[in-house]
């Protein structure tokens, strides 16, 4: 996916509990397992995790997960690998293994699968999430419509919708008051989790990013590490 254009911000935003990041989602303890180098007690989701989502304005169909790899479709609460920041209440995205960290306290993470910028699309540094979108407007930057033909009739916006790739939620990234162009983002396209296909941005499963979305507040520190 390409940097967004406008749109207005969502309005779910509040402070993330533990308990808030269990409740109605079905799952089991798994025993401690060996993920490369990193120890991990993971709480595995069973497939209802990534059935269909009812209550939203469009449809937000089941996962075929046969389409990923499970490494990345198990939204997973982990211990911290090495390499990531360890702090509380941050997002750090590590393109290079596809992963998105919610930082929890005790260097323990809910981790997300996501697709990242392909070569040369790549992008990495340090934002804040400033606004947020339900079914947000996906508005083409310039360079994108004038490269791509498929954005050009989108140019001055395409609605929120099944359709757009976009997908059910964005956090819009800022450093002080610019934005960046760069979004966290849903997708139509579940396939690409797990790949660096996108213009940049760096996007989950609807259902990932959905949950995500209700569990960071405005205001949220986001690092995005070197590819």
């Amino acid at each position: 996916m390409s940097p967004d254009g406008v749109d207005k911000p969502g309005a779910m935003d509040g402070r993330l509990t533990r308990r808030a990041l269990l409740v109605g989602i079905p799952v089991f303890l798994a025993a401690c397992q060996t993920e490369g180098v990193t120890t991990a007690t993971s709480l595995l989701a069973d497939t209802s995790m990534y059935g269909p989502v009812f209550g939203e304005p469009f449809p937000v169909p089941a996962i075929d997960t046969a389409l990923i790899s499970p490494l990345y479709y198990r939204r997973t609460i982990t211990m911290l690998p090495p390499h990531i920041p360890d702090n509380p209440g941050e997002i750090v995205v590590d393109p290079a293994n596809h992963y998105l960290y919610h930082i929890q306290a005790d260097r323990s993470a809910v981790r997300y699968g996501v697709g990242v910028g392909r070569e040369g699309f790549g992008w990495s540094g340090r934002a804040t999430i400033q606004r947020k979108a339900e079914w947000p407007t996906w508005t083409p930057p310039p360079a994108m419509v004038a490269r791509d033909p498929a954005a050009r009739p989108w140019a001055n916006g395409m609605p929120g919708g099944p359709d757009n790739p976009l997908g059910a939620r964005a956090l819009y990234l800022y450093q002080g008051s610019r934005d960046t162009l760069y979004r966290i983002h849903g997708t139509n396209a579940p396939a690409s989790i797990g790949q660096s296909m996108s213009s940049g941005c760096i996007r989950l499963l609807n259902q990932d990013i959905i949950h995500l979305y209700a569990n960071v507040p405005i205001g949220t520190r986001v690092t995005v590490l070197s590819g």
